[in-house]
């Protein structure tokens, strides 16, 4: 499992992997950086917060994502060098706002999926 997640990580987030931006444990460098390892917190423990977040109003989760994308370009376009708590924490911010867009969004359809089927179950069949 270890190897597969050290593969695949990387891969999925899209990550650079540089070293100076990466957190290490025993002198082992984590295999995403710190920005997708807070996306990566984000996103596995919004599930659990959800039933608490889903009431709030949907722009906020908009807002969540601006810093990481704010102290991206900015360190992108500048000489600005973040640092790794930065990263993480902006990461986080992002994870949860993205994971709770898609689980809002899913819950979405789904009920418009469910109130469609029900729609055409109440209608009366037509034989000819």
């Amino acid at each position: 499992m270890k190897r597969w997640l050290c593969k695949w990580l990387p891969i999925i987030f899209g990550c650079h992997q540089r070293p100076e931006r990466s957190f290490f444990f025993h002198g082992k460098q984590f295999p995403i950086c710190a920005r997708c390892t807070g996306e990566l917190i984000g996103i596995i423990v919004t599930p659990i917060g959800y039933f608490f977040l889903k009431n709030l109003p949907i722009w906020v989760f908009f807002v969540l994502l601006i810093p990481l994308v704010t102290d991206g370009l900015i360190q992108a376009k500048t000489k600005y060098e973040s640092d790794n708590t930065k990263r993480l924490i902006t990461g986080i911010l992002f994870g949860i706002g993205l994971m709770m867009l898609f689980m809002i969004s899913t819950a979405y359809c789904f009920n418009i999926g469910v109130d469609m089927s029900l729609i055409h179950i109440s209608e009366p069949t037509r034989r000819s």
